[in-house]
């Protein structure tokens, strides 16, 4: 088995499902030892009321090749996360090679089709806790362990490439923060030898989606029926090979500052996805005008 990220140590915050979760289990496929955090445990579940664990995520990371390590962490409790890279800094004799920021939690708080000042305020501003302070937060812990080393990945998950609106105020102003959050963090990252980018997928096929169309992904297709644009979604592991192959590349230092896709990274880097397909929202979007 080629693992190229053999002895390397990855941190995913917000690896409980979808993206986060497939990532996590490409990125040990590839070797790493990946601390998984989330806040569903088996005892404990989150607000979001979902079955997936962050136990059952490492679990498959292990399973998959690498060292997977589960820790409940609520990023947006800054002791926590101050204590989750304490830890890490002492299990890994001060090694983090790689951390993914896929912290969201803000379906639930938002409301599609109406104005932001017709939703509850606090719902927006709670996105905003959510999706964008606890990845300031966690990679405000983070950095000083790959600076120290002069080496290191920053990744964040994002909605889109670039910074058009996306539908609605409260969700746009949380994915393009992030957005940007990669590329000034890039910026002052660069002379210690660090890299930060931020990566999207296209239309996500996660648990979550699946059951809001009512279908599994054995039958996926059959949501084409209430939703066209589904036909071209891809799994949470086509994104999840992008973030594994760049966390692969030698060269990826090239690419600090960059917002880039799961579809262009799969044209540059050739990974297919699980389900045996190539999709590119980008070039079917484009040619739908939107």
């Amino acid at each position: 088995m080629n693992q190229p990220l053999k002895g390397q140590v990855a941190l995913v915050a917000g690896a409980t499902r979808g993206a986060g979760r497939a990532i996590a289990v490409e990125l040990g496929r590839a070797g790493a030892t990946v601390y998984a955090t989330g806040r569903t445990t088996r005892e404990r579940p989150s607000p979001m009321n979902r079955p997936e664990t962050i136990e059952e995520t490492a679990e498959l990371v292990t399973a998959a090749g690498g060292q997977g390590i589960a820790v409940r962490v609520d990023h947006t409790e800054e002791s926590e996360v101050r204590s989750l890279i304490e830890r890490i800094g002492t299990e890994q004799d001060g090694r983090l090679d790689i951390l993914v920021n896929d912290v969201w939690g803000g379906d639930p708080l938002a409301e599609w089709g109406k104005g932001f000042w017709e939703v509850p305020l606090g719902n927006g501003l709670l996105m905003q806790r959510q999706a964008v302070h606890t990845h300031i937060t966690t990679a405000y812990y983070a950095a000083p362990l790959m600076i120290k080393r002069g080496r290191g990945l920053i990744v964040e998950i994002t909605d889109g490439v670039g910074y058009h609106y996306r539908g609605n105020l409260y969700y746009s102003l949380a994915k393009v923060g992030v957005s940007h959050l990669a590329q000034a963090m890039a910026a002052e990252l660069k002379p210690h030898g660090v890299t930060a980018l931020a990566v999207t997928p296209g239309f996500l096929r996660s648990e979550a989606m699946l059951e809001h169309f009512g279908v599994k992904e054995e039958n996926w297709r059959d949501a084409g029926e209430k939703e066209i644009h589904f036909l071209q979604s891809e799994t949470p592991y086509f994104v999840a090979r992008a973030v594994a192959s760049l966390a692969a590349d030698p060269n990826v230092a090239a690419k600090t500052g960059q917002l880039l896709s799961s579809w262009g990274l799969s044209d540059e880097y050739g990974f297919i996805d699980i389900d045996g397909r190539s999709p590119h929202w980008g070039r079917y979007a484009e040619a739908n005008g939107f």
